[in-house]
């Protein structure tokens, strides 16, 4: 449990051995252990269609709607975001994605019981809210939420900006028994997005030498594992910053994927970095762990 595997194989585990896994995992977790990394696939646990884009393809076909892009980059989000900002101006994506995410995203089963675990980190990759909203409907005081910020709209070497629950602005620094960190950004309290090409230039140059990740984020995975769930890494983007946040963390790294949909490059990712992929539905898994499966 507190070592990551090196050797380079992706490792795969199914059935009965994905579940007593999973166990360990949710024992981590339970035990701040584990630092889960949410993704948008959350948005699809439940049976109605999500209020909100739960992909960047997704988010890209909603903005092409109001814009839309060369086919060639009709696609990727970042790109038609560019394209966007490019020849509309910043302050109309901005507008357009406060509108695309503007419907609440109700938390999930997971996002309700994270919410009562005493853990240190949590990240949430996606731009919704509902992790921010589990938090805050558990009554939650002793959290403090830090988000990437685009450095378009801001003077000074600025990456990160810090919220309470109620959505006051904090001094960075703050001090709190739980932090969310939204490293993208997010609808709520302020419509911080990170989703142009142009907002991860300097981010991206950065980024290896870990400037643009808060202290506190750096100091608290040191001697903690990773969860992910939610998470896809079929984009350069997505496997850079995940790569980059669990960078010098302890382990132990799960993913739960499903196998029969991985590509190449997410099979590579996922063996250079040690994580191990618990194959089973996410509805499951997500049962297991919150207490409710059979």
């Amino acid at each position: 449990m507190n070592t990551i595997p090196t050797s380079g194989h992706l490792v795969v585990v199914r059935d009965s051995f994905a579940r007593k896994l999973l166990e360990l995992a949710r024992r981590a977790l339970a035990s701040d252990q584990v630092i889960p990394y949410l993704g948008p696939g959350l948005l699809r646990l439940s049976s109605a269609e999500p209020p909100v884009p739960s992909t960047p393809e997704a988010v890209a076909a909603a903005l092409n709607t109001r814009a839309p892009a060369p086919s060639k980059i009709r696609a990727n989000m970042w790109s038609v975001a560019q394209f966007i900002e490019q020849r509309r101006h910043r302050r109309t994506l901005q507008a357009w994605m406060t509108d695309i995410f503007a419907a609440p995203a109700a938390p999930t089963l997971l996002h309700a019981w994270l919410a009562k675990l005493p853990l240190s980190l949590i990240i949430d990759s996606w731009y919704e809210g509902a992790m921010r909203a589990a938090l805050a409907e558990a009554g939650r005081t002793d959290v403090v939420e830090i988000q990437g910020v685009t450095r378009a709209n801001e003077i000074g070497d600025i990456w990160t900006k810090a919220y309470d629950l109620c959505g006051c602005e904090l001094e960075s620094g703050a001090a709190a028994k739980t932090v969310l960190y939204t490293p993208h950004g997010s609808i709520r309290p302020a419509a911080n997005f990170l989703i142009a090409d142009s907002d991860y230039v300097e981010v991206l140059t950065e980024i290896d030498i870990q400037t643009p990740i808060p202290d506190v984020v750096k100091e608290r995975r040191i001697d903690r594992g990773f969860f992910f769930v939610g998470c896809r890494f079929n984009d350069q983007m997505l496997r850079t910053y995940a790569k980059q946040i669990m960078k010098r963390s302890a382990g132990p790294r799960y993913a739960i994927i499903d196998g029969q949909t991985l590509t190449r490059n997410e099979a590579r990712f996922l063996a250079a970095s040690g994580i191990t992929v618990i194959d089973m539905p996410a509805s499951e898994a997500v049962a297991q762990l919150a207490g409710s499966a059979s």
